[in-house]
C-alpha cells in the first residue's frame, strides 16, 4: 500500500476558510459518526433555496427499476417557462451515504433561471441501508422517466444533460455509461464536478489527503465500504458504480470534468478524462490549483470558485448551443 504523501498547498483564500471553520467543515467520516454527519449535512428547506428566485418546484413519484421502490423526483422550472429548451438531470453528492435531492443544486438552479431550463433532481436510496446497485438503479429509473416525459415537462429531449457533484458526479458518469450501453436515454453532455469514480481509492492524491480537507481518504473508504461491502476491490464491481473501472469510454456524451489539485479524487478524475480522450471522446478538464473537495460550496465567493463557475457555465452554454 502506498504511504501517506505530502500534499500540494491549499489556495490562500481556501486555506483561510478551512482554518476558520475547522471541525465544522471537516471531520473524517467513519461508520460510528455517520448519523451525526447526516444530520449536519441536511439541506436547507427548499423554500429558502428558492427565495427571491422566479422558480417553481413540484414533485413526481415514478416507478423504480425492476420492482424496486418508487423514486421521488424534484422538478424545477422558471415561473414564466413556456418554450421547450434544455434540461438538467441532477444526482446529489454525499458519498452515496449522505445528502438529499436538494443538496448542491445551486448550479442547476442558476441554469434553470438563466437558461430557462428544466431541472430534475433525484432522491436515490443511500448506503449502507441500501447498498449498490440501489443508488444507480434509482437514478437511472428517474433519468428514463424524465426522458420519456420530455413533452409533459416541456424540455427538448435532444438537450438533456447530466450534472452531479462528488458521488453524484460519479453517478452521473455511471448514468452516461448505462445510457450508452442500453441504447438510451439520449444524453447531450455530462457535468462532472470533482467526481467520485474509483472504489479502489489507491491513487497518489488519495494518499495525500488523510485528516485534511473536506473529504479525505478515510471518508472515501467509509463510503465505498458502505456501498460495496465485501465486493469492494473484487472484479464483482460494476463500471456503472465505479466508472474508473471501465475499459472503454468511447461513445459517451461530451464531458466537463473539474477537480481541485488538493482533492482526494484529483488523479482518478485526470485519468478518466485522459481515457475519454484516448478512446476518441470529448472532455474538458480543469484542475483548479489549491482547491480542496467541495471548495465551491465552502467558499462560494472565492476567486477560484468564481473562475471555475465561469468556465463551467461557458462549457454548458457551448454544449447546448446557447
Amino acid at each position: 500500500m502506498t504511504k501517506a504523501r505530502k500534499r500540494p498547498p491549499f489556495d490562500v483564500e481556501l486555506s483561510a476558510v478551512l482554518m476558520a471553520q475547522g471541525e465544522q467543515l471537516h471531520s473524517s467520516i467513519t461508520f460510528d459518526i455517520l448519523e451525526k454527519m447526516r444530520a449536519e449535512q441536511e439541506s436547507p428547506p427548499i423554500e429558502e433555496q428558492l427565495a427571491n428566485r422566479p422558480i417553481r418546484h413540484f414533485e413526481r413519484t415514478v416507478p423504480g427499476s425492476d420492482g424496486a421502490p418508487d423514486v421521488l423526483l424534484s422538478i424545477f422550472q422558471r415561473t414564466d417557462h413556456s418554450e421547450a429548451g434544455p434540461a438538467f438531470f441532477h444526482t446529489h453528492g454525499g458519498g452515496m451515504i449522505m445528502g438529499d435531492r436538494f443538496y448542491g443544486i445551486d448550479a442547476m438552479l442558476d441554469w434553470v433561471e438563466n437558461l430557462d431550463a428544466i431541472g430534475i433532481s433525484v432522491e436515490y436510496r443511500l448506503a449502507p441501508e441500501h447498498p449498490d446497485p440501489a443508488p444507480i438503479e434509482d437514478s437511472f429509473a428517474g433519468l428514463k422517466w424524465a426522458a420519456e416525459n420530455a413533452d409533459a415537462l416541456q424540455f427538448d429531449p435532444e438537450r438533456l444533460m447530466l450534472i452531479g457533484e462528488s458521488a453524484g458526479a460519479g453517478l452521473a458518469a455511471g448514468l452516461a455509461l448505462l445510457a450508452r450501453d442500453q441504447g438510451g436515454p439520449k444524453v447531450c453532455g455530462q457535468v462532472l464536478i470533482y467526481p467520485m469514480l474509483d472504489d479502489r481509492n489507491d491513487t497518489v492524491s488519495s494518499h495525500q489527503l488523510i485528516g485534511e480537507g473536506v473529504w479525505d481518504r478515510i471518508s472515501n473508504d467509509t463510503a465505498w465500504d458502505a456501498l460495496l461491502g465485501s465486493r469492494r476491490y473484487t472484479d464483482d464491481v460494476s463500471i456503472y458504480v465505479s466508472p474508473a473501472r471501465a475499459r472503454d469510454l468511447s461513445g459517451l456524451p461530451p464531458a466537463y470534468i473539474e477537480v481541485g489539485s488538493v482533492d482526494v479524487f484529483r488523479d482518478e478524475d485526470v485519468a478518466y478524462a485522459s481515457q475519454i480522450w484516448a478512446d476518441g471522446g470529448s472532455a474538458e478538464l480543469h484542475v483548479w490549483p489549491g482547491a480542496f473537495h467541495g471548495y465551491d460550496m465552502a467558499a462560494p465567493l472565492s476567486a477560484i470558485t468564481m473562475i471555475s463557475r465561469e468556465a463551467r457555465n461557458r462549457w454548458v452554454e457551448r454544449t447546448l448551443g446557447v
